[in-house]
């Protein structure tokens, strides 16, 4: 197949298609977008209110590769990338009626009363631990045995609320956590592997993967309209429900309703698993239903913001609440402490999350429920006494993040078999790869790459 030839369908218009879709039509390719809603950029939205600068979904992502830096370079002039200042280095865990500083190092870790003293002597032996040969060993497990209890109860599981909402029971760090999972297996040990990676070269390309917090200077949404400037809105078509990918001899069709667009060679597929059955009704049931039984986070979020604070000094990136302490909320962002102009001078914005997969109950809660929550945890934790919120929103999502768990095997195993069994098609979004938005650009980059080659 003569390059010139490819046509590229893609499902669905959040940051992984729209990421595909620029990478492909800068390649010279004709590539259209389908998007079932009638918004652009998936749960990607910026919204402007009252003084504040406020995110619907995500609130900012992890400079954990180069190319989220590198489609920013290459964006140049259309959206700036916005690196979070200093304070978001710091973060806060909960611990019975206060906030505590999340240790830094082996001094902090030693003196911070979040650990036992019996976790605390047992942190010397880690290095000297062997390495797990469970490949499925869940999270819990893993720090349990490389750092002890206390580790898991203060430190592991409120990480884990704050990335996944999730559980550590029930992720797998093989697929969840791969970084971590390959300290131990490549090194041996949590500590001689970080001290181990941070000693090894970088080419200056992969200096770029700081590991910084990020955003984009007026919100994400000019990340997705800068892409959308790029593509070209006239390829990115909104409103296609009840869609589905037809097989047309050795190539593809995508119908909706009536309408029928065909000749495409290759069909991206970035929807969630809870939508393949319906979009690939050619493919084997058995095996999308193995990609199927992936589970979802219910997280509600509510931005809350304050034109004049008056609780306490919020110089953190935010702060996450253990299970153990068994409180109704799972953690808070400071945004306004670490990006600019997300809120008015003298003011704070506030981003708090509920429900996860241990709660997921809470999103299922009124509004008013929901807020009485809020108004009680902020007052407790932030230290002010009149809740009066210049602005406050309440956002749900059904399926807010994805949990990689033990079915994670079989999952990737699905998917490449129906990958090979029909040329041309890809199924990504996060049902693979990371949840992160740098995850998903370095996703979409790689998968447009990988059609630029093929038979080119």
């Amino acid at each position: 197949m003569a390059e010139e030839t490819k046509k590229i369908a893609i499902v669905g218009a959040g940051l992984s298609g729209l990421t595909t879709a620029y990478y492909l039509a800068k390649a010279g390719i004709e590539v259209q977008v389908f998007e079932k809603d009638k918004h652009i950029g998936g749960v990607i939205r910026t919204m402007h209110k009252n003084g504040f600068t406020y995110e619907c979904g995500p609130n900012t992502g992890v400079l954990s590769g180069p190319e989220a830096v590198e489609l920013f370079e290459s964006l140049n002039g259309l959206c700036e990338l916005e690196v979070a200042d200093s304070n978001a280095k710091f973060r806060w865990i909960w611990k019975g009626h206060q906030w505590q500083p999340l240790p830094s190092g082996l001094i902090s870790a030693v003196t911070t009363p979040l650990f036992s003293w019996y976790d605390k002597f047992r942190i010397l032996g880690e290095p000297f631990r062997k390495p797990g040969t469970n490949p499925d060993e869940n999270l819990a497990s893993l720090v349990k045995r490389r750092l002890g209890k206390s580790f898991l109860d203060y430190a592991v599981d409120p990480f884990i609320l704050g990335i996944y909402s999730g559980d550590p029971e029930y992720l797998i760090p093989k697929y969840a956590l791969p970084k971590l999972y390959n300290l131990e297996q490549n090194y041996g040990s949590f500590i001689k592997g970080s001290i181990k990676k941070k000693k090894e070269p970088k080419d200056e390309r992969m200096q770029k993967a700081t590991r910084e917090i990020f955003s984009v200077k007026g919100g994400l949404s000019k990340l997705i309209d800068a892409l959308v400037h790029e593509i070209g809105s006239e390829r990115i078509h909104t409103g296609c429900e009840n869609l589905q990918v037809k097989q047309d001899g050795d190539q593809y069709a995508i119908v909706i309703g009536s309408n029928v667009a065909d000749g495409f060679t290759h069909v991206v597929n970035t929807a969630g698993s809870y939508a393949l059955n319906t979009l690939f009704p050619f493919v084997n049931t058995d095996e999308l239903n193995v990609i199927d039984r992936l589970k979802y986070a219910r997280v509600a979020q509510v931005s809350i913001g304050f034109k004049q604070w008056k609780g306490i000094d919020l110089k953190a990136f935010g702060g996450l609440v253990p299970s153990k302490e068994n409180k109704d909320i799972l953690g808070v962002l400071f945004l306004s402490s670490f990006l600019k102009d997300r809120a008015p001078k003298e003011g704070a914005l506030l981003s708090i999350f509920l429900g996860g997969m241990r709660k997921s109950h809470l999103v299922d809660l009124s509004d008013d429920e929901i807020i009485d929550i809020i108004r009680n945890s902020v007052k407790e934790m932030m230290k002010i006494d009149q809740f009066n919120p210049d602005l406050l929103e309440i956002h749900r999502y059904e399926h807010a993040i994805p949990q990689y768990g033990i079915d994670s095997k079989d999952k990737l195993e699905a998917i490449a078999s129906i990958e090979k069994q029909y040329p041309g098609l890809f199924l990504a979004g996060n049902i693979r790869d990371g949840i992160g938005m740098a995850d998903r650009i370095k996703q979409g980059r790689l998968v447009a790459e990988e059609i630029i080659k093929q038979n080119s």
